[in-house]
C-alpha cells in the first residue's frame, strides 16, 4: 500500500472534487461555474500532491509551454466566462501535457480484468495499439515496442 502524506491526502481529495466538478459542469451543458470551481480545484490538488515546486517544473519545462499555454489559457478563459472555448483549450493542453502517461495508464488497464478484456476486443485493441505507439512516439520511441507492435500484428 502506498503511504500518503497528509497533504497528499488532501491533494487527493481536491483533485478527485476537481474531476467531479469538471464531469459535471460538461454534463449540464458546460455550466461556467461548475468548471471554474472545477479547474480551480483540479490545480490546486495537483500542487497538493506533488509539491508547489514540482508542480511548477512540470508545467514550465521548456518543450512543454505550448501545452502549458493552452491549458491554463483554457483554464483562463473558463473563468472569464467562455466555457466551451475553454475546455477546448483546456482537453487540447491536457492531452499534449500528459501524453507521455497514456501509455501507462493502457498498459495498467490492460492488468484489470474486465478493463482488460475490453481494450484486448478486436476493434479497441488496435486503435488502443495505435495510442499506445503514437504517444510513445511522441514522448521518446523504445526499440521493444516495435516488436510488441510487430508481434502484434502477425
Amino acid at each position: 500500500m502506498i503511504s500518503l502524506s497528509d497533504t497528499q491526502k488532501i491533494g487527493m481529495g481536491l483533485t478527485g472534487f476537481g474531476v467531479f466538478f469538471l464531469f459535471f459542469g460538461m454534463i449540464l451543458f458546460f455550466d461556467k461555474a461548475l468548471l471554474a470551481i472545477g479547474n480551480v480545484l483540479f490545480v490546486a490538488g495537483l500542487s497538493f500532491v506533488i509539491g508547489l515546486e514540482r508542480t511548477f517544473r512540470f508545467f514550465f519545462q521548456k518543450h512543454k509551454m505550448k501545452a502549458t499555454g493552452f491549458f491554463l489559457g483554457g483554464v483562463l478563459i473558463v473563468l472569464i466566462g467562455w466555457p466551451l472555448i475553454g475546455m477546448i483549450l483546456e482537453i487540447y493542453g491536457f492531452f499534449l501535457l500528459f501524453r507521455g502517461f497514456f501509455p501507462v495508464v493502457v498498459g495498467f488497464i490492460r492488468r484489470v480484468p474486465v478493463l482488460g478484456y475490453l481494450l484486448n476486443l478486436p476493434g479497441i485493441s488496435s486503435v488502443s495499439l495505435v495510442l499506445h505507439v503514437t504517444t510513445e512516439a511522441c514522448s521518446g520511441f523504445h526499440s521493444t515496442d516495435i516488436t510488441l507492435v510487430e508481434m502484434h500484428q502477425k
